[in-house]
């Protein structure tokens, strides 16, 4: 019987119109597609899983690993998968037969003046009773059916939520991490330059006890001196508040996490590339957002259906007896069973209202679905953009830095003999940091981007 039931469900028609992607514009291919990434194939190889092992840092993966265990974001967006899937089921139950089970134990007594009270009936008496009843919703129109589509659909919608807050905070740690390692560098060019200025300080001073140099000079080297350990403190605090973040983002308290420094400088990966059009099926925001479509478009159905007639099948049997002992006999039994059929006929246009909101949450959904992937695919075209000015703008600084440090060499040397005054070796060392400390931020600023167009791209891939 059961069987028979459920197919009839599931035979029936639904009423939501047929499905469709919105159409979105892609383009053939990138328009900044060149060096450092490359075009990927096979592209249904390509892995989202350890895409941060590309910048060959031990320390990051293990930081990885402490993302996924402890983020409390994290654990937040699986608690909110794990309620979807919970309502999924939820609503697929209403595929199959209801069936309860009760039973009461009363005692009664009725009232002298009931109306058509006979003359025999016992004013007090005892009612126990032993069924069960049987529900089932004839899905003739495919309300239940959509209902499971949709809510299917919000499922796989959380899924990819969770897949999407798990990539952000992946490269948000990635980010967060070279960043750190910038200032790192930063740190040690301070460090370094402090120690040269304190080195020029003492000849400066000893030039000007020897009656070589002017006082003027040693008030410009002590002045360089001083500038240079305001940067070193201002770059320590930055990385300070860095540090806190990963903290956070690692679920430990800030207060005790540390991490040792490290300068050594994380070269930007080769990064390949998918067809623009891939990045719809790779992109979780994506996913999330077409299923939501789809979602909404089933709850058209869901809407339309509440003009049809409501068809459910009712069954219900067992016992009744005033006396507990022979309840579960023959003469105690009783049952009844038949279909409900219910129609509104009027309800003021609340059914209409809800076709028409049901219709327009769609298009709202079909609408941000668009604005998701037209945002992606500027994402990645920024940060392709980023790479490349970046790494063309890196390769001029890097002669800069060369040439600034040349310059440092010949003043101090010019100076020494007297041909030139400190004015020009104090203007030569600040060129020569600051040309060193933009190396390092164009640098990190690259591997930045470089991190943010394998999120935009959807994940990252292995070395193979």
């Amino acid at each position: 019987m059961t069987a028979v039931l459920v197919s009839l469900g599931l035979s029936a028609c639904s009423l939501a119109p047929a499905y469709k992607v919105p159409d979105v514009p892609v383009a053939e291919q990138y328009a900044n597609a060149s060096t450092p990434w490359t075009e990927a194939k096979p592209a249904d190889h390509l892995d989202r899983n350890g895409w941060w092992k590309l910048y060959d840092d031990p320390r990051l993966d293990e930081l990885q690993a402490k993302l996924v265990a402890n983020n409390a974001t994290l654990a937040a967006a699986l608690a909110h998968y794990e309620q979807s899937e919970a309502f999924t089921r939820q609503v697929r139950a209403g595929l199959f037969p209801q069936i309860g089970l009760n039973g009461n134990a009363t005692r009664n007594r009725e009232s002298d003046t009931r109306p058509l009270r006979g003359a025999t009936s016992p004013a007090l008496y005892n009612s126990y009773t032993i069924g069960a009843q049987l529900d089932y919703e004839v899905d003739l129109w495919g309300r239940v059916r959509d209902s499971v589509a949709a809510g299917t659909a919000e499922q796989a919608a959380s899924a990819a939520d969770l897949a999407s807050v798990q990539l952000s905070l992946q490269a948000q740690l990635a980010d967060s991490y070279l960043q750190l390692n910038g200032f790192d560098r930063q740190i040690k060019v301070l460090s370094e330059s402090i120690d040269a200025f304190t080195h020029a300080l003492e000849l400066t001073r000893s030039r000007h006890d020897g009656g070589i140099a002017s006082g003027l000079d040693v008030a410009r080297a002590q002045t360089q001196l001083s500038n240079a350990k305001s940067q070193l403190t201002q770059a320590q605090a930055q990385r300070g508040l860095v540090l806190h973040a990963i903290a956070v983002l690692v679920g430990e308290s800030a207060s005790a996490f540390t991490l040792a420094a490290d300068d050594e400088a994380v070269h930007v990966p080769t990064i390949p590339l998918e067809v623009p059009s891939l990045i719809l099926q790779r992109r979780p925001d994506i996913a999330a957002a077409e299923r939501r479509t789809a979602a909404a478009n089933a709850r058209v159905g869901i809407a339309r259906s509440a003009f049809f007639p409501q068809l459910t099948l009712d069954a219900q049997g067992g016992w009744q007896s005033s006396t507990w002992g022979s309840i579960a006999t023959a003469p105690n039994r009783f049952w009844s069973i038949g279909p409900t059929l219910f129609l509104s006929v009027f309800d003021g246009g609340r059914r209409k209202a809800g076709v028409d909101a049901a219709k327009a949450a769609t298009e709202e959904a079909g609408a941000q679905y668009r604005g998701v992937v037209l945002d992606a695919f500027a994402q990645v075209e920024d940060n392709l953009t980023l790479l490349r000015d970046l790494g063309a703008a890196l390769t001029d600084q890097r002669a800069a830095a060369e040439a600034a440090q040349r310059s440092v060499d010949l003043s101090l040397n010019r100076y020494r003999e007297g041909a030139v005054g400190y004015l020009d070796v104090v203007q030569a060392q600040t060129d020569a940091l600051d040309a060193r400390r933009s190396v390092i931020d164009l640098e990190t600023r690259q591997l930045r981007a470089s991190v943010q167009l394998i999120r935009a791209l959807g994940g990252g891939w292995s070395n193979s």
